[in-house]
């Protein structure tokens, strides 16, 4: 739940910066942006690590029934 809540704040945090903050530097916009695109790559490569271990768990747990 953590890695979605993450997600959604880097998306928000772009966002924000694209149209709400239009009295910052373009410089500082374009950082803002760079960490709010961070963020939601972390998300991204951290959800597909959790499923792509999950599935692997999974392979190599027998089938029980």
């Amino acid at each position: 739940m953590a890695v979605v809540l993450v997600g959604l704040f880097g998306l928000m945090w772009v966002g924000i910066v694209i149209y709400a903050d239009q009295g910052s530097p373009g410089w500082m916009r374009v950082v803002q942006i760079v960490f709010g695109v961070f963020l939601l790559g972390w998300a991204v490569r951290k959800t597909y690590l959790m499923i792509s271990h999950a599935t692997q768990e999974t392979k190599k747990s027998p089938a029980s029934g």
